[in-house]
């Protein structure tokens, strides 16, 4: 029975048992900010399961097509390396809106299971939550469950809630035994193994929802009590083909062929080839699908998550010696396959080979280039008896050349090394502002029913702050934390206060919001950001400083001028920036993105290469020079028609209105912005870029910072020179040389030192090796040689195993930062009965690390150096185990 057969008999039972067989939802969830994809059959049915929505049926069944590739459920970095695990797959669900419950879904499971599809019941099993004794008897009625298939499980395992709030209740899943061959061997494997096997594999989940939990965690029972089920297809297609593993059913078989073909390689022979084309064919699938709705390759949201998933699949194709695009015709028989039962994929085809073949033709040097730097690195760290790769050289890769992370990891695995993911998570948190963005999207969905209040009354607001930065307004809206309208707020709230005029700006358009004060008659608070929801509707963020604000009193609104007036400098500065990269690199160059706050602006555009020194100094001028020129910044209002006509630059994607606000700065500059700008240039003071980095294929970035901010930096930096002047007793304009100097004196330090160390080491090298035993026949010197690093350690191993001649060494160093270095070797004669690679993993082992090399000589490094001593004691024992 094919994977098609399936989705299609599953559809047709539950028709036939009055179901509505509804269509399934897209990829991107509709009014639902909580979710990045769809990521269950129960998505689309969210409203209708908390009682916001009706449909005109009762009872539905669904093959609902999922992502989980991010954000909460992600799945990305198992995919390949596990049997079940992918980024997209289909979802079989049957579902109940307070129609029929437990009995009738536990008869329909059972079922489909055993009587459609032919499944021996002796092979399956069922697991209740612990306190559902109902569910528990209506199993115990199913005629052909053998006896004491039932099992009792806990909240973790079987209980099913939609968030912390809302509904929730007991779950029963279905379970079927694969045989011992596929489980883990121990003796308590069961179902729910604690080793995680796929002996007893879970088929099908039946949601029984029939509880209401609030906010104080009190359970109270739903009037109408609904059935939401799950069976996912690729993994049910697997178990009726008799296969162990998602990827050998007939859902990926087309896909594996076409990569055998393209490689010239055969699927089921190496591990490392196997989990190549799995990966490639599962993000071929998620790649079709998540293009044909609507989803395209970018550096935010959903579209960096499907550029991850496509960069991945490139190099993983790359890996398996592919040295030509290859991504479009693997997702052109992704469409080819499954069109018939989602005919959407065709009129996306076209669309998804240019989107295929563009990115991959992108990536392919960033790809080279990165693989090139981390292969250099690994062999650098396993030189160093490093274990891991270090968090800064992954955001290196990333933020630098837009080298993915979870490429890093990837082959980091493949290596067996380690990577400092808490590094990189530091170091990307300084850079990318995602989180604060992420904070808005979830705070705008708490606020929906205040929000909602507000937009049903027609109310909208009106920017009155370009030319000041006070004004007074009557409060028509306030909404607490929990998203509900307020008619007061005292001393000690925190709610978003809305006004049908105000001075404050709204973040838009990359500039942040305004920050400020609202005093009214019995209170005032401070404005802490200012958005916009909705059509048009501002929210002050406002924490309540004293007494308090009330719907209906007029209040004074005032912007914290300084603030607005540096994000005024940044705002224009931008403007500046993207004429001079134009004049300097090219009319290639296109905005990007841009972000202005008050310390600083960011500004993304496309260009294919780092900037040299020399164009930033010539961007910088040309900035500085027109700051100078003190030239006026004027505004217009004009039809969007006219205003692209009048030479104005708009940003391709980005939504505007009929009637638009065009921005100039003298004959430098003209674009469409709705920001604030200062009146001339020459407030802007100065201008000075401060970083320049790749953040993408073909994008750049570059930060800076304008008037004070700029002067601080540089008196800052003479500062830092002052200082480092005295304290090489030097003036300024001899720094250089003498630094020189100093570095060159340094260098011949170390050589000494490691001279005299390795001397010191042998210096009683006779009577090391006189003291070394003999284990079956084979000499084993193992010894703590007082050494500063893994360079040194390699050349006193050299030593030794010349003058111990047939044998083995191991010898082990506590380095600087509490590691651990160790080094084996094995003379040429025994590489055929011993690996020094197999002695130096199981010594590493002791020592907290890992590592590897060659048959004659490894090396590797280890975290716990008071462990040192007992693990070179164990080394004879290692060698004797592997010459039994």
């Amino acid at each position: 029975m094919t994977g098609a057969d399936i989705r299609s008999k599953f559809l047709q039972y539950f028709a036939a048992k009055d179901h509505a067989v509804v269509a399934d939802s897209s990829l991107v969830p509709q009014d639902d900010p909580t979710l990045l994809f769809t990521n269950a059959g129960m998505v689309q049915f969210k409203r209708v399961f908390m009682g916001e929505e009706k449909r005109p049926y009762s009872r539905a069944a669904t093959c609902q097509r999922c992502v989980r590739a991010g954000g909460k459920h992600n799945d990305l970095e198992n995919v390949g390396h596990t049997a079940r695990h992918h980024t997209f797959f289909e979802m079989l669900g049957n579902f109940s809106f307070g129609d029929y419950f437990k009995e009738e879904a536990i008869h329909y499971a059972w079922e489909f299971l055993t009587r459609e599809l032919g499944l021996d019941p002796r092979r399956l099993w069922v697991s209740v939550f612990e306190d559902d004794d109902e569910a528990y008897g209506m199993w115990e009625k199913v005629e052909d469950l053998p006896k004491g298939r039932i099992l009792r499980m806990g909240e973790k395992d079987n209980f099913w809630a939609m968030g912390d709030t809302g509904p929730c209740g007991p779950c029963s899943e279905i379970h079927i035994d694969q045989g011992p061959e596929v489980g883990c061997g121990a003796p308590d494997c069961r179902v729910g193994c604690p080793n995680d096997c796929d002996r007893f594999l879970e088929l099908w989940n039946l949601v029984f929802m029939q509880f209401y939990r609030d906010e104080a965690g009190t359970m109270t029972r739903l009037p109408k009590p609904s059935i939401d089920t799950g069976m996912g297809l690729e993994r049910i297609t697997a178990v009726l083909q008799g296969k162990q593993n998602n990827y050998d059913s007939d859902l990926f078989a087309d896909h594996v062929k076409r990569l055998e073909a393209l490689t010239g390689k055969p699927y089921g022979v190496n591990d490392q080839h196997n989990i190549a084309m799995r990966v490639i064919a599962d993000h071929a699938r998620a790649t079709a699908f998540l293009v044909a709705d609507g989803v395209l390759p970018s550096n935010e949201g959903r579209g960096y998550v499907l550029r991850r998933i496509m960069r991945r699949a490139i190099r993983y194709g790359r890996y398996l010696g592919i040295d030509k695009p290859f991504l479009a015709a693997v997702t052109a028989g992704v469409v080819e396959k499954m069109a018939p039962a989602f005919p959407h994929l065709r009129e996306a085809a076209t669309l998804l080979d240019q989107v295929a073949t563009n990115e991959e033709v992108r990536f392919r040097e960033t790809l080279d280039n990165g693989l090139a730097m981390l292969q250099e690195e690994i062999e650098r760290l396993r030189a160093t008896g490093t274990d891991r790769v270090s968090g800064s050289f992954v955001f290196k890769l990333y933020d630098t050349f837009g080298f993915p992370v979870d490429i890093v990891r990837d082959i980091a695995m493949e290596k067996g090394i380690g990577v400092d993911e808490a590094g990189f998570a530091e170091a990307m948190e300084k850079q990318r502002q995602r989180s604060k963005q992420s904070w808005k999207e979830g705070g705008l969905a708490a606020l929906s029913a205040g929000i909602k209040a507000l937009a049903d009354a027609g109310h909208k607001s009106r920017f009155v702050g370009y030319d000041c930065h006070r004004n007074e307004s009557p409060v028509a809206g306030l909404i607490d934390a929990g998203g509900e309208a307020v008619d007061k707020a005292a001393a000690g709230a925190t709610v978003s206060l809305f006004c049908p005029e105000t001075v404050f700006y709204a973040e838009s358009g990359g500039q942040t919001g305004d920050t400020g004060e609202v005093i009214g008659a019995n209170g005032r608070g401070l404005v802490r950001d200012t958005i916009t929801v909705g059509d048009g509707i501002v929210l002050h963020e406002t924490e309540i400083t004293e007494g308090f604000l009330a719907v209906g009193e007029t209040v004074s609104l005032r912007v914290a001028e300084g603030r607005r007036q540096t994000i005024a400098n940044n705002h224009t500065a931008t403007h500046l920036l993207h004429t001079a990269l134009k004049t300097v690199l090219g009319d290639h160059v296109k905005q990007s993105g841009s972000l202005v706050e008050a310390e600083r602006l960011r500004f993304d555009f496309t260009h294919f290469s780092p900037i040299s020194p020399e164009d930033l100094a010539r961007i910088e001028d040309t900035v500085n020079r027109e700051i100078r020129a003190n030239t006026r910044v004027g505004t217009e209002l004009l039809s969007r028609d006219q205003a692209i006509a009048s030479g104005a630059t708009a940003l391709f994607g980005e939504k505007y209105a009929d009637t638009v606000r065009v921005v100039g700065i003298g004959a430098v500059s003209r674009e469409l912005c709705g920001g604030t700008h200062v009146g001339r240039t020459g407030e802007i003071g100065l201008f000075k870029i401060i970083a320049e980095t790749g953040i993408a294929a073909g994008i750049r970035r570059i930060e800076a910072v304008t008037g004070p901010g700029a002067f601080a930096r540089f008196r800052k930096a003479e500062e830092q020179l002052d200082g480092l002047a005295a304290t090489l007793k030097s003036g300024r304009d001899e720094l250089a040389s003498r630094l020189e100097k100093l570095l060159s004196r340094q260098k011949e330090l170390e050589k000494q030192v490691a001279t005299l160390t390795a001397r010191l080491s042998l210096a009683d090298l006779d009577g090391l090796i006189a003291s070394a035993p003999e284990v079956g026949g084979v000499r084993v010197l193992a010894a703590d040689m007082p050494v500063a690093d893994a360079k040194t350690l390699r050349e006193v191993g050299d030593r030794v195993r010349d003058k111990l001649g047939s044998g083995v060494v191991v010898l082990g160093a506590a380095t600087a930062g509490d590691k651990v270095t160790l080094l084996a070797m094995v003379s040429k004669d025994l590489t055929g009965r011993l690996q020094a690679g197999n002695i130096v993993k199981q010594v590493a082992g002791l020592v907290g690390g890992s590592g590897g090399g060659r048959p004659d000589m490894a090396q590797a490094g280890g975290t716990m150096p008071d462990k040192l001593a007992e693990a070179l004691a164990a080394v004879p024992g290692i060698v004797s185990s592997m010459l039994a």
